[in-house]
């Protein structure tokens, strides 16, 4: 959920099972940063292994019985399933948060939209978070090319 919902790691391990809308795919931060509510999209797979994950247990937090993780759990977990996967690059909570609002931006989706998934009041807090490829800077169509074209058509025509 950190990369899938954008999620702090702080908002993670305080998730309540209640505040997640399977039918619906989103769910509430309950007094995230700035002691804020937003609304998080799920993914539709990712809403459903949770569904059938907490169908089995009488969980108050999403992924504890009675009391939250930590956000060092969180760390940890996440470190391991980095060795696990041959990942040498530091990845913790936070880079998934930023790859989340990265990937959307690369989609298309409008930065102000990403903002609100990030709870961000400033856009330029979620400018940030958005880092651009070296393929996105590839494929834009210099305007110079257009002027060009135009130009070369006006002394040729």
């Amino acid at each position: 959920m950190l990369y899938s919902a954008g999620l702090r790691v702080s908002e993670l391990v305080n998730l309540k099972a209640q505040d997640v809308n399977f039918s619906e795919k989103v769910g509430w931060v309950r007094r995230g940063k700035g002691s804020k509510d937003r609304l998080f999209s799920l993914s539709e797979s990712l809403a459903g292994d949770l569904e059938h994950y907490l169908r089995s247990r009488q969980n108050t937090y999403m992924f504890s019985k009675t009391e939250p993780l930590t956000t060092r759990n969180i760390q940890k977990i996440i470190k391991g399933m980095r060795e696990k996967a041959g990942i040498f690059k530091k990845v913790t909570p936070h880079t998934l948060r930023h790859s989340f609002a990265t990937h959307l931006l690369e989609q298309g989706t409008d930065i102000r939209v990403i903002q609100a998934l990030l709870g961000h009041s400033s856009l330029n807090t979620t400018q940030v978070y958005t880092h651009i490829s070296t393929d996105q800077i590839k494929k834009v169509k210099n305007p110079f090319d257009s002027l060009y074209a135009t130009k070369t058509a006006d002394v040729i025509g």
